[in-house]
């Protein structure tokens, strides 16, 4: 083996510096061989069974991969990135520059698995040797399985079997160190149609979020210090910011799951946090992992019912519905917030994703499959796993579903979680000089208060799409259809 032979490191979904074990051991081969170092980036949109980026996505992506790239510039070093099939394209790269080790961490879904081995399997036939690291869950699928009935399908024991699996291993630092860099050419992040041009529709998300590792800690730092206290009880309030805002930085690997669950436990230890605050957002960590756990037991998830009796559910083919329901125009405030947010800024609080998601497959009856998509498209955090597991739990379809039953009153939701309104009236202004009275439901305004409010319903917001009690008696309907 050529004492200079570069090494790869190939990123992925991790794209970080801090807790990477494959960087770990990619610059330790470089420095102790005085082999350089090529950091690796492959836009793969040819490989069969990878599902291409939703547009928001990959707006985050672009931007994520120039403050990795920003941030490897700091050691001398720089990203490299191509276009192509990941396996043919490591070949290649393998071939253009004599590399001798590869190495990259794992992931889970079987499409990406496939992938691997296809890369795996054309590195070997040119003698290169592929190393690979668990890196982006907090502890490997095939460790945690049922005795008897193989994949845990329900969250709390999942959960309950994590926590008694010990804690993670601790997180790796960021290098101190990296090996040099090999002078080859790589594609511009302008250059890979990752982001929109003609029109140019990210203003919202530019004003809304800084991605990147650096922005990635400062959040944690800054929840863990300040409104984490009170986060169990406060994190179903929209309008109020008492959550993480981590997803998208977990969704693109700028933090470690394990990096989050050590500095949550720390500041618990140390009596920083509550700890019941603490054990509940851990919970929404597990919630994550949970998901990336089915994903790897049922590969197709985002299109196949996981309770198969749900395969005879009289879905409605609505168009207008739902189109109604993704441009925020059902008439329902709290779930027209939502999707505006979600238009706006590609995010949206999480109790009203499940108001929203509910709304859509109880009130309107309309495939839950629809509004995964529609969330793959919109949202930055969109993730292989969390979209389709969450859209199943409220559909009812999933492995641990709540009841289809269960029908959020999208009225009574907003009343309890935005009482004055505040997250509706910022999401959608038309309604601002409704009194909290009627701010989420302004149908039974009188009408001279939707007078002096300067609302006409049906003009200017629209009268609910459908009647709340009326479509809560059609959904069980259709559930008691498919039960007997």
């Amino acid at each position: 083996m050529n004492g200079s032979a570069p090494v790869i490191v190939w990123f992925r979904d991790d794209l970080r510096l801090c807790d990477h074990p494959a960087l770990h051991a990619g610059a330790r081969a470089g420095m102790e061989a005085n082999r350089p170092l090529i950091c690796l980036y492959i836009v793969d949109e040819e490989s069969a069974g990878l599902r291409r980026l939703g547009a928001a996505a990959r707006w985050w992506l672009a931007q994520s991969l120039r403050a990795l790239d920003g941030e490897l510039s700091s050691f001398g070093q720089r990203l490299i990135l191509r276009r192509g099939s990941a396996p043919e394209t490591l070949a290649a790269l393998v071939a253009e520059t004599g590399a001798a080790l590869v190495y990259w961490n794992r992931r889970y879904d079987a499409a990406g698995n496939a992938v691997d081995q296809r890369a795996i399997d054309a590195l070997k036939a040119r003698g290169v040797a592929g190393g690979t690291f668990p890196g982006n869950l907090l502890i490997e699928p095939d460790r945690l399985t049922a005795k008897a009935t193989g994949p845990i399908r329900v969250f709390t024991p999942f959960w309950r079997r994590v926590l008694a699996a010990g804690d993670p291993r601790h997180p790796l630092a960021k290098p101190v160190r990296l090996p040099p860099p090999l002078p080859i050419a790589g594609e511009e992040v302008r250059d890979l149609n990752l982001e929109p041009t003609t029109p140019d529709w990210s203003g919202g998300l530019r004003a809304a979020w800084t991605p990147g590792e650096r922005t990635a800690r400062a959040r944690l730092a800054s929840f863990l210090d300040g409104c984490v206290r009170g986060y169990a009880a406060n994190r179903d309030r929209p309008d109020i910011k008492a959550t993480s805002f981590l997803s998208a930085h977990l969704r693109f690997g700028e933090i470690s799951p394990v990096e989050v669950f050590h500095a949550a436990r720390l500041a618990a230890d140390t009596r920083r946090a509550p700890v019941r605050d603490i054990d509940k957002f851990l919970s929404e960590i597990g919630w994550r992992e949970f998901s990336g756990h089915l994903l790897h037991h049922w590969p197709d998830m985002a299109t196949r019912n996981l309770q198969s009796r749900f395969d005879a559910f009289p879905w409605r083919n609505d168009p207008p519905a739902l189109k109604a329901w993704q441009r925020g125009r059902t008439g329902y405030p709290l779930v027209d917030a939502g999707m505006r947010q979600l238009w706006q800024t590609g995010w949206m609080h999480n109790r009203v994703r499940m108001v929203a998601a509910s709304f859509l497959v109880k009130h309107l009856l309309i495939d839950w499959r629809a509004g995964e998509q529609w969330f793959w498209d919109t949202l930055v955090d969109a993730d292989a796993a969390n979209n389709p597991a969450s859209w199943q739990w409220v559909a009812g379809c999933g492995a641990d579903a709540a009841p289809y039953f269960r029908i959020f009153n999208p009225v009574l939701q907003g009343e309890k979680f935005d009482p004055k309104g505040d997250y509706v009236r910022t999401f959608v202004p038309e309604l601002a000089d409704l009194p909290d009275t009627f701010i989420h439901k302004p149908w039974l305004a009188p009408s001279a208060i939707l007078a002096q409010a300067n609302v006409a319903l049906g003009e200017n917001y629209p009268a609910p799409i459908v009647e709340h009690d009326a479509a809560r008696r059609r959904a069980l309907a259709a559930f008691a259809a498919i039960k007997a």
